[in-house]
């Protein structure tokens, strides 16, 4: 696809939403869906290869979140991946200081890359598990924000983000739209863990019926200290 189409295409997606991007924001999207594609072929990064989804599944959606970001914020990205949402939120607001991390070395090796060609400041990445992050003096309760999409169940996911949280900071959990029961169900694990959810924002993606839901939660008190627990028992056993 070339330059043109893309950002004729992403302007459409984008034209009924409070987000705005300039073209050189525009060029780095598209420099970092090649990236995504040229990576994607050495190593698993996103079953989604067309760019018109490219550009609606991963951009737009990691977007849909900046509007509970400020541009001062601390911001970790948990399980990054591909870097969703951690880079598009980067590009979007250029002034954010960003943590990225994902336990899959090769992944951060393409991560770097991304950073170095679309020469972002003030981001970096670590190689660890979420449980491990969370018990290190370094990172526990730092950040204004944690975030985190499509990584697991609310009631694990509380355990990986809200450790990372400072209070009075928000873990923004990106979900699909049918979250009502797996919001239930992880009420005592967020409380249990310092949270406190205050909002829940269920949509469709621009120009589509694909549904999703984002999920704010409120870091209000601190996080006990045997929390999170080791590696592996978030998912194992979860808090319910």
């Amino acid at each position: 696809m070339e330059i043109e189409d893309f950002e004729k295409i992403f302007y459409k997606y984008i034209e009924d939403l409070k987000i705005k991007l300039n073209k050189e924001q525009i060029q780095k999207f598209y420099t970092y869906m090649n990236l995504l594609l040229e990576w994607n072929e050495k190593i698993n990064l996103t079953a989604i290869t067309k760019p018109d989804e490219i550009i609606l599944k991963h951009f737009i959606d990691c977007l849909m979140i900046t509007k509970y970001i400020k541009s001062n914020d601390k911001l970790i990205d948990i399980g990054t991946g591909a870097g969703f949402p951690g880079i598009p939120v980067k590009i979007h607001e250029e002034e954010l200081k960003i943590t990225l991390v994902d336990s899959l070395n090769k992944r951060l090796i393409f991560l770097e890359e991304v950073i170095k060609k679309l020469d972002l400041e003030g981001i970096n990445v670590i190689h660890s598990r979420a449980e491990e992050l969370g018990k290190n003096k370094i990172y526990r309760e730092k950040f204004d924000v944690v975030t985190s999409r499509a990584v697991a169940n609310l009631s694990i996911l509380a355990e990986y983000l809200l450790p990372l949280c400072k209070v009075g900071g928000r873990c923004i959990c990106m979900k699909s739209a049918d979250i009502e029961d797996e919001l239930n169900n992880a009420k005592k694990a967020i409380e249990i863990l310092g949270g406190k959810v205050i909002e829940k924002d269920i949509f469709s993606l621009p120009k589509s019926n694909i549904g999703r839901s984002i999920i704010v939660i409120e870091k209000v008190k601190n996080t006990p200290s045997k929390f999170p627990r080791k590696p592996g028992m978030p998912s194992k056993e979860p808090i319910i």
